[in-house]
């Protein structure tokens, strides 16, 4: 069966304002139906069957927005915050009408891949703790990373309020010095998302980051093209391969 929506419904989520809005635009006689002037706000529409136009302009009507978002540092992954900018911030303008929120969160300090949509039933499977959908991150450290730190994360470690991390992968991209206060670089795979875990996990051993950035959540990997604060819609193999991986 066809999904349909009252006219009105579809405009205001496409961004054409309230429904007082759009009544005056039906009254003017802005808004077309297959080629006919609208009269009634509330008729029923299928947007994938009729052909809407305001102002003789095609309306083109998405159920669902799925924006990557290039996060970076000082802003809180959040939808709205009395004392500090949030993610939403930096794509209102363009997407404010979608009501879209941040799939799970990233610290105000911590860059990189951040999720923005409207689909609730997506977020929902991408951060259930059943799924264990794998999150990647970049991650500069003060100290000698090295391999018994690997074995230790492979294992789990202890977090500082007794919760024992699921098994996670580190890679050394660079074992860093103490004596010369060079930094070690890595990349960290976890399945779960505790709150500050990544830092947390390197405090377990001893250690600090100093420097974090996501690069990956599931099937999803950040557009490297996209500089701190840009960002971009899915594209429809990014999205495809994102809700098969979810589902697997």
């Amino acid at each position: 069966m066809k999904k349909t929506m009252r006219l009105d419904k579809l405009l205001a989520h496409a961004g054409y304002g309230s429904r007082s809005d759009i009544k005056k635009l039906i009254k003017a006689k802005a808004v077309a139906v297959d080629g006919k002037p609208a009269k009634d706000s509330g008729m029923q529409i299928d947007p994938d069957r009729h052909r809407i136009t305001v102002d003789g302009e095609a309306v083109m009507y998405k159920e669902f927005v799925y924006v990557m978002l290039n996060k970076p540092p000082g802003y809180v992954s959040a939808t709205e915050d009395v004392r500090e900018r949030t993610v939403i911030d930096l794509v209102a303008d363009e997407y404010g009408h979608y009501e879209l929120f941040p799939v799970g969160r990233l610290d105000k300090d911590t860059e990189g891949l951040l999720l923005l949509t409207n689909d609730g039933k997506l977020a929902h499977q991408l951060l259930s703790p059943k799924k264990h959908v794998p999150k990647t991150y970049y991650a500069e450290v003060e100290g000698q990373v090295g391999e018994s730190d690997a074995q230790a994360f492979a294992q789990g470690v202890t977090l500082d309020d007794g919760y024992v991390t699921l098994p996670a992968k580190l890679r050394i991209l660079h074992s860093g010095s103490p004596e010369t206060e060079e930094l070690s670089r890595i990349e960290l795979t976890i399945v779960e998302g505790k709150f500050h875990q990544v830092k947390r996990m390197f405090q377990a051993v001893g250690k600090r980051v100093v420097y974090l950035k996501r690069l990956s959540m599931g099937t999803l990997a950040l557009d490297e093209r996209l500089g701190p604060g840009e960002y971009r819609e899915l594209t429809a193999e990014e999205l495809e391969r994102l809700i098969k991986g979810n589902e697997a």
